[in-house]
Protein backbone atom coordinates (compact mmCIF):
# COMPACT_ATOMS: atom_id res chain seq x y z
CA UNK A 1 0.00 0.00 0.00
CA UNK A 2 1.32 3.43 -0.95
CA UNK A 3 1.04 5.83 2.00
CA UNK A 4 -0.52 9.22 1.30
CA UNK A 5 -0.93 12.02 3.81
CA UNK A 6 -3.26 14.97 4.01
CA UNK A 7 -1.42 18.25 3.69
CA UNK A 8 -2.25 21.53 5.40
CA UNK A 9 -1.66 25.23 4.77
CA UNK A 10 1.73 24.95 6.51
CA UNK A 11 2.71 22.60 3.65
CA UNK A 12 1.95 25.19 0.96
CA UNK A 13 5.69 25.66 0.24
CA UNK A 14 6.17 21.91 -0.26
CA UNK A 15 3.22 21.80 -2.66
CA UNK A 16 4.69 24.71 -4.64
CA UNK A 17 8.14 23.08 -4.70
CA UNK A 18 6.59 19.84 -5.98
CA UNK A 19 4.67 21.53 -8.79
CA UNK A 20 7.63 23.72 -9.72
CA UNK A 21 9.79 20.58 -9.99
CA UNK A 22 7.56 19.24 -12.78
CA UNK A 23 9.03 19.59 -16.25
CA UNK A 24 7.33 22.07 -18.57
CA UNK A 25 5.71 19.15 -20.42
CA UNK A 26 4.45 17.63 -17.18
CA UNK A 27 3.11 21.01 -16.03
CA UNK A 28 1.23 21.31 -19.32
CA UNK A 29 -0.32 17.88 -18.74
CA UNK A 30 -1.13 18.66 -15.08
CA UNK A 31 -2.69 22.09 -15.71
CA UNK A 32 -3.99 21.58 -19.26
CA UNK A 33 -1.70 24.20 -20.76
CA UNK A 34 1.62 25.99 -20.32
CA UNK A 35 2.18 27.15 -16.73
CA UNK A 36 4.94 29.54 -15.73
CA UNK A 37 6.53 29.51 -12.29
CA UNK A 38 4.42 32.54 -11.35
CA UNK A 39 1.24 30.79 -12.54
CA UNK A 40 2.09 27.76 -10.39
CA UNK A 41 2.89 29.90 -7.34
CA UNK A 42 -0.40 31.80 -7.79
CA UNK A 43 -2.33 28.51 -8.09
CA UNK A 44 -0.80 27.20 -4.86
CA UNK A 45 -1.42 30.52 -3.05
CA UNK A 46 -5.15 30.22 -3.91
CA UNK A 47 -5.62 26.69 -2.54
CA UNK A 48 -8.18 26.78 0.26
CA UNK A 49 -6.85 24.11 2.62
CA UNK A 50 -9.93 24.44 4.85
CA UNK A 51 -12.44 23.70 2.07
CA UNK A 52 -10.36 21.55 -0.26
CA UNK A 53 -8.02 18.65 0.40
CA UNK A 54 -4.45 18.18 -0.74
CA UNK A 55 -2.81 14.79 -0.39
CA UNK A 56 0.81 13.93 -0.86
CA UNK A 57 3.21 11.05 -1.21
CA UNK A 58 6.46 11.64 0.67
CA UNK A 59 9.66 10.62 -1.10
CA UNK A 60 12.63 9.20 0.80
CA UNK A 61 13.99 12.73 1.40
CA UNK A 62 10.54 13.79 2.72
CA UNK A 63 9.85 16.01 -0.31
CA UNK A 64 6.58 15.53 -2.19
CA UNK A 65 7.00 12.87 -4.86
CA UNK A 66 3.32 13.10 -5.76
CA UNK A 67 0.36 15.33 -4.91
CA UNK A 68 -3.37 15.47 -5.48
CA UNK A 69 -5.51 18.59 -5.05
CA UNK A 70 -9.22 17.95 -4.50
CA UNK A 71 -10.99 21.26 -5.07
CA UNK A 72 -14.59 21.35 -3.92
CA UNK A 73 -16.61 23.38 -6.44
CA UNK A 74 -20.42 23.44 -6.39
CA UNK A 75 -20.64 20.08 -4.63
CA UNK A 76 -18.22 18.39 -7.06
CA UNK A 77 -14.71 17.21 -6.16
CA UNK A 78 -12.39 18.37 -8.96
CA UNK A 79 -9.14 16.43 -8.94
CA UNK A 80 -5.66 17.36 -10.12
CA UNK A 81 -2.83 14.82 -9.75
CA UNK A 82 0.91 15.03 -10.35
CA UNK A 83 3.76 12.59 -9.74
CA UNK A 84 7.39 13.49 -10.32
CA UNK A 85 9.12 11.43 -13.01
CA UNK A 86 11.42 9.66 -10.53
CA UNK A 87 8.41 8.25 -8.66
CA UNK A 88 6.21 7.07 -11.52
CA UNK A 89 5.03 3.54 -12.26
CA UNK A 90 4.80 2.71 -8.56
CA UNK A 91 1.06 3.16 -8.03
CA UNK A 92 1.39 6.60 -6.45
CA UNK A 93 -1.07 8.29 -8.84
CA UNK A 94 -3.64 5.56 -8.26
CA UNK A 95 -3.16 5.78 -4.48
CA UNK A 96 -3.70 9.56 -4.61
CA UNK A 97 -6.87 9.13 -6.69
CA UNK A 98 -8.18 6.52 -4.23
CA UNK A 99 -7.45 8.82 -1.29
CA UNK A 100 -9.22 11.68 -3.09
CA UNK A 101 -12.21 9.44 -3.81
CA UNK A 102 -12.45 8.34 -0.18
CA UNK A 103 -12.17 11.95 1.00
CA UNK A 104 -14.98 13.03 -1.34
CA UNK A 105 -17.20 10.13 -0.24
CA UNK A 106 -16.54 10.86 3.45
CA UNK A 107 -17.66 14.46 2.85
CA UNK A 108 -20.85 13.33 1.07
CA UNK A 109 -19.69 14.58 -2.31
CA UNK A 110 -21.30 12.49 -5.03
CA UNK A 111 -19.09 13.27 -8.06
CA UNK A 112 -15.33 13.09 -8.55
CA UNK A 113 -14.17 14.91 -11.69
CA UNK A 114 -10.75 14.91 -13.34
CA UNK A 115 -10.02 17.07 -16.37
CA UNK A 116 -6.95 16.41 -18.49
CA UNK A 117 -5.58 16.51 -22.00
CA UNK A 118 -6.35 13.35 -23.98
CA UNK A 119 -2.60 12.94 -24.52
CA UNK A 120 -2.13 12.53 -20.76
CA UNK A 121 -1.89 8.75 -21.03
CA UNK A 122 -1.02 8.24 -17.36
CA UNK A 123 -4.07 10.14 -16.08
CA UNK A 124 -6.33 8.49 -18.64
CA UNK A 125 -5.04 5.07 -17.51
CA UNK A 126 -5.58 5.88 -13.82
CA UNK A 127 -9.08 7.22 -14.55
CA UNK A 128 -10.05 4.04 -16.41
CA UNK A 129 -8.51 1.84 -13.71
CA UNK A 130 -10.48 3.79 -11.07
CA UNK A 131 -13.76 3.12 -12.88
CA UNK A 132 -14.22 6.69 -14.10
CA UNK A 133 -16.34 7.37 -17.19
CA UNK A 134 -14.35 9.39 -19.70
CA UNK A 135 -15.77 11.88 -22.18
CA UNK A 136 -13.33 13.23 -24.78
CA UNK A 137 -13.45 16.03 -27.31
CA UNK A 138 -11.11 18.56 -28.91
CA UNK A 139 -7.98 17.23 -27.23
CA UNK A 140 -9.41 17.32 -23.71
CA UNK A 141 -11.04 14.72 -21.51
CA UNK A 142 -13.32 14.81 -18.50
CA UNK A 143 -13.40 11.73 -16.30
CA UNK A 144 -16.31 11.33 -13.89
CA UNK A 145 -16.93 8.93 -11.05
CA UNK A 146 -20.28 8.83 -9.29
CA UNK A 147 -19.57 8.19 -5.64
CA UNK A 148 -21.77 6.27 -3.23
CA UNK A 149 -22.30 7.58 0.30
CA UNK A 150 -19.54 7.06 2.85
CA UNK A 151 -19.31 3.74 4.62
CA UNK A 152 -17.21 2.10 7.30
CA UNK A 153 -14.52 1.16 4.75
CA UNK A 154 -13.97 4.70 3.49
CA UNK A 155 -13.93 6.16 6.99
CA UNK A 156 -11.52 3.47 8.24
CA UNK A 157 -9.38 3.79 5.09
CA UNK A 158 -8.90 7.51 5.71
CA UNK A 159 -7.82 6.90 9.31
CA UNK A 160 -5.56 4.01 8.29
CA UNK A 161 -3.96 5.96 5.42
CA UNK A 162 -3.17 8.92 7.66
CA UNK A 163 -1.70 6.63 10.34
CA UNK A 164 0.35 4.75 7.75
CA UNK A 165 1.61 8.01 6.25
CA UNK A 166 2.68 9.32 9.66
CA UNK A 167 4.52 6.06 10.37
CA UNK A 168 6.15 6.16 6.92
CA UNK A 169 7.28 9.77 7.39
CA UNK A 170 8.66 8.96 10.82
CA UNK A 171 10.67 6.05 9.43
CA UNK A 172 11.99 8.12 6.54
CA UNK A 173 12.99 10.94 8.90
CA UNK A 174 14.83 8.52 11.22
CA UNK A 175 16.60 6.78 8.34
CA UNK A 176 17.65 10.12 6.89
CA UNK A 177 19.13 11.37 10.17
CA UNK A 178 22.88 11.03 10.69
CA UNK A 179 23.80 7.91 12.61
CA UNK A 180 25.06 9.88 15.64
CA UNK A 181 21.71 11.71 15.91
CA UNK A 182 19.64 8.51 15.97
CA UNK A 183 18.50 7.30 19.35
CA UNK A 184 19.94 3.95 20.33
CA UNK A 185 17.59 1.02 20.69
CA UNK A 186 19.67 -0.02 23.67
CA UNK A 187 19.35 3.28 25.49
CA UNK A 188 23.05 4.10 25.10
Amino acid sequence: MTPTTRLHSADRGAVAAHLLALSSGDRRLRFGGPSSDDTVRDYVARIDFDRDAVFGFLAEDLSLGGAAHVAIVDGVAELGVSVLAAHRRRGIGSALVQRASDFARNHSIRTLLARCLTENAAMMHIARKSGMKIVTGRGAAEAYLQLPPPDVRTIAADFFQESLALFDASLKARCDAPLAARPSRLGG
